[in-house]
């Protein structure tokens, strides 16, 4: 009887005093939790603490809810780095189920690679030119060079022709800095005269702005043998650049449709971004009425969407560079989402085939080390596949070569970027 008033009386003061009891309960839960007895009367207690404590929380599960809507933070995305460089702090990748709409494949060949590691600290790359000024540099909240394009209103061009295929899919890391209202761009464009550097703000015969801008994405593709440029312009503010952060933006040009992925999304999709007929063959960086010089790195073009089943099937082997790892790390990033999708549909196709996953690295750092890694990497690629995919986990086996069988000379950062692969061979 004592404890059933004792009971009601707590309940009765929770009801009519809500805010004493926002400060006492938890107070009065811990005492109580602490002193609790096998006692009937102490259980009768503490279930009525336990009701009340209830009915508070969810007269403030609202405020609570705005409270870390206001605190979080969005999920940094990174891309697809070399295993030597140092460790740094990272934050848990996404799962590959969230990034269900990341349907890019890249292809099986490395087109072009530059992470500047080969030029010193301070200097201009040797590759690229200028009519600015610009260094390599380190930054703080990220490893490897970096080009700090860091003049206003200038251009920054890869000094050599590429051969862009029609499907091709590039790469980059990006830190926009300062203010990025008119943005930073990023030009595909043809040159028949193969210039080293161009100043000119429609460059070569025809070509593709892709501005990257505070807020959104703004492209314009032009032709300058039509009046007034025949511009074809997009726009998208799904998934814009952020300041002062690493933001991972890949670029996928199928014939004249253009996507732009990032953050986990396709930010940008236009069927006919591109005047019919262009072919790229040259690549520049350039700002114009900004105030911004953003820094850049991780810089790759592959082809784009090979044919799974022929290479893998048919072929016997798949060498692929869509799978991604953090720095020194064996999971998974979500990023890998098409290419692991595309592997899994080609393997639930034909249900008698059997692979190995073998895991290689380029020459840097410690042999041993590397060795370990690349095994560690096949078997996550495997789990991944079996978790997420549901391709029988009987059907596949590992291995990892590390650094011992490069398939091109590790003396150049295009050459260690084709040894960091992943291949998929028919058994």
């Amino acid at each position: 009887m004592k404890a059933t008033k004792a009971l009601c009386t707590l309940i009765i003061l929770g009801i009519t005093t809500a805010t004493y009891a926002q400060f006492n309960i938890k107070d009065k839960v811990k005492e109580k939790t602490t002193s609790r007895t096998e006692t009937r009367i102490d259980e009768g207690i503490d279930k009525g603490i336990d009701k009340l404590e209830e009915g508070v929380g969810k007269l403030f599960k609202k405020n609570k809810n705005k409270q870390e809507e206001i605190t979080e933070e969005p999920a940094e995305t990174k891309g697809n780095a070399t295993e030597d460089e140092n460790t740094t702090t990272a934050k848990a990748a996404p799962s590959l189920k969230g990034f269900s709409k990341y349907d890019f494949v890249p292809g099986d060949k490395v087109l072009y690679f530059e992470d500047f590691s080969q030029d010193a600290i301070g200097d201009f790359p040797a590759l690229w030119t200028t009519n600015g000024g610009g260094e390599v540099k380190n930054v703080n909240i990220a490893p490897g060079n970096w080009l700090h394009m860091n003049k206003e209103d200038a251009v920054y061009c890869y000094t050599k022709p590429i051969a862009f295929p029609e499907n091709f899919i590039m790469e980059f890391d990006i830190i926009p800095d300062g203010d990025f209202a008119n943005g930073y761009a990023l030009t595909f464009y043809e040159d028949p005269e193969n210039a080293e550097l161009t100043d000119d703000l429609y460059p070569g015969k025809k070509g593709v702005h892709i501005s990257f801008e505070e807020g959104r994405w703004y492209t314009k593709g032009y032709n300058n043998s039509i009046d007034a440029g025949g511009w074809i312009e997009g726009e998208s503010t799904t998934k814009p650049v952020v300041l002062e952060q690493v933001n991972h933006v890949i670029i996928w040009v199928q014939n004249r449709r253009l996507r732009i992925y990032h953050q986990g999304a396709k930010a940008f999709d236009m069927p006919t971004n591109i005047h019919a007929g262009t072919k790229f063959n040259r690549l520049r960086f350039s700002g114009w009425s900004t105030h911004s010089t953003p820094y850049v790195t991780n810089i790759k073009i592959t082809t784009a969407a090979p044919d799974t089943r022929s290479k893998l099937i048919t072929e016997g082997k798949l060498i692929s560079y869509g799978i991604y790892f953090d720095v020194n790390k064996d999971v998974v990033k979500a990023e890998s989402f098409g290419t692991l999708s595309e592997i899994a549909k080609t393997l639930k196709e034909n249900p008698s085939v059997k692979i190995k996953i073998i895991g290689y690295t380029d020459s840097d750092g410690d042999d041993a080390k590397n060795l370990d890694l690349s095994k560690r990497r096949s078997a996550a690629v495997k789990n991944a596949l079996s978790a997420e995919f549901g391709v029988e986990g009987a059907r596949i086996e590992t291995d990892g070569k590390g650094e011992s069988e490069p398939i091109s000379p590790n003396t150049t950062a295009e050459g260690k970027a084709k040894n960091r692969r992943v291949e998929f061979i028919k058994i």
